[in-house]
């Protein structure tokens, strides 16, 4: 055959392929079929018990069944309570929405007493298919070129990870807050880039995916503000002003949610945050730590807490929840006391910084084991299937908060300028594209300041998930703009491509 006839074929085939496979559907199977192995195939994944789920499953009235691991295996099987269920919820959270719902699954097709955590991950499954989909095509519509399938295997490659969909089956919230963040990333990007793809319905979902998102869990609440700043874009597409009333209800709505997920935060968990604020932080990277507390007012007696947690797995010099501990340390160490510290200990906080520089893009839960028992696996075994990117951005992303600084500044320079074109080309798709990188930008930057104040080095790789996804879905963007050919000026007339 000749090199006329292989380029015929090829352009055959690729005008078929285009035709019936969008890049969106494409990068959707790959991550059904990725994710599906790892969830539901036997012996299926997930994330062993932490010490948190009680939250969602008592509550929810789920009961564990004898052999019930913690940490080390992932338990299948849990019990549904056929009693009356006193437990009152610890905290206020939308996740109950996704436990309930598989519940209700579970009784309708699988079996009224003994819940399947499979269930859990099909909650997750589904809508997370969707919003894969949906980032797809606002990455790459209408484009069906070649380096549009090269950049639905990007996100499949980052939003597939293992690091991700191993928390779909398990009762953390971490996999709502992924899910709702990608509808609201996509969302918002095709009112800017499709305009007549229902605007008005993907501005609703933007909306709602948002308010779910930060009452998904306490630490989102300061994300009102970053969130708000994302929806100012919105006001460049609908000019009318009955239309603005409606995106300023929106934003009132964000920051109303913020501001009843914070208060809502019962008093246990401000004394557990509170508390390993001060062991895990104010006490950790100091030569001298008894001095330090002394000169801010605090006894010399509570610098032996250095690391320790409220709940402490072996012998605890002091016990956190004592009433003189609450007299004499927790009274006394608010937030104000904490800013004030670190304002007058700045070297000792720009290294607590560095800590959570370094475990920002570690995604991948390390204190939980993800396989079953039956599988045969040591205690505490991580999965390595599918988890390259997490792996490269674990390993190579610079561990430095000053680095973070300035990436933060050199990607508002370069989406900046995109802005500042379409202004000029009276266009808005980057200008909307600007808002939503620089509200991302400040869970990058603010999100570890705020956790280290917060609740110290505890748990700092899950305090910081909101980071990572953000991060991620930036570099999605860039990437898929430059291969676009958008990155400095949006399309002027968008037209299907050929194939």
């Amino acid at each position: 055959m000749t090199i006329d006839g292989l380029k015929l074929k090829w352009r055959n085939f690729w005008g078929w392929w285009a035709r019936h496979c969008s890049p969106a559907l494409l990068a959707t199977l790959l991550a059904a079929v990725i994710a599906g192995v790892l969830l539901f195939v036997p012996p299926f994944h997930g994330l062993a018990d932490n010490g948190d789920f009680y939250r969602a499953q008592f509550v929810n009235g789920l009961y564990h069944l004898k052999g019930y691991s913690m940490l080390d295996y992932v338990t299948p099987k849990l019990g549904i309570m056929q009693y009356y269920n006193d437990t009152t919820a610890a905290v206020f959270s939308s996740q109950p929405l996704f436990v309930k719902l598989a519940i209700m699954l579970n009784k309708a097709v699988y079996s009224k007493t003994i819940f399947d955590l499979r269930f859990m991950g099909l909650v997750y499954y589904v809508p997370y298919l969707g919003s894969i989909y949906l980032v797809t095509m606002a990455m790459t519509a209408p484009y069906r070129k070649l380096r549009s399938y090269l950049i639905a295997l990007l996100i499949v490659f980052v939003f597939a990870d293992s690091s991700f969909t191993l928390y779909f089956n398990s009762f953390f919230a971490e996999p709502g807050m992924l899910i709702l963040m990608l509808y609201a990333f996509a969302a918002l990007m095709l009112v800017a880039r499709r305009p007549d793809w229902h605007p008005r319905i993907l501005t609703v979902v933007y909306f709602v995916s948002i308010m779910l998102l930060i009452a998904n869990k306490q630490q989102n609440a300061p994300l009102a503000l970053s969130y708000a700043v994302t929806s100012i874009g919105l006001f460049f597409i609908f000019k009318k002003r009955a239309q603005w009333l409606w995106i300023l209800g929106g934003i009132a709505g964000i920051l109303v949610t913020g501001v009843l997920t914070y208060t809502l935060i019962t008093q246990q968990f401000n004394d557990i945050n509170q508390y390993q604020a001060f062991t895990h932080g104010v006490l950790l990277h100091t030569d001298d730590p008894s001095k330090k507390i002394a000169q801010r007012g605090v006894d010399e007696q509570y610098a032996l807490m250095r690391n320790q947690d409220y709940y402490p797995k072996n012998f605890a010099a002091i016990n956190p929840s004592a009433s003189s501990v609450k007299r004499g340390l927790n009274e006394r160490t608010g937030f104000g006391w904490i800013m004030g510290y670190y304002l007058h200990h700045y070297p000792q906080f720009h290294t607590l910084l560095d800590v959570a520089a370094g475990d920002m893009m570690i995604t991948q839960v390390k204190a939980v084991g993800d396989y079953q028992q039956a599988s045969g696996k040591p205690a505490g075994a991580q999965v390595t299937y599918f988890t390259g990117f997490s792996n490269l951005a674990g390993a190579f992303f610079p561990q430095k908060f000053s680095f973070d600084i300035l990436l933060t500044i050199a990607l508002l320079v370069v989406f900046g300028i995109g802005a500042y074109n379409d202004l000029v080309h009276k266009r808005v798709a980057n200008v909307v594209r600007f808002f939503l990188v620089m509200g991302l930008l400040t869970v990058f930057i603010f999100v570890p300041i705020i956790s280290i104040i917060g609740d110290g080095d505890a748990d700092l790789a899950k305090h910081l998930f909101m980071v990572p996804v953000s991060l991620d879905l930036i570099l999605v963007m860039f990437v898929a703009d430059l291969l676009n050919h958008r990155l400095w000026h949006s399309d002027g007339n968008i037209e299907e491509d050929e194939a």
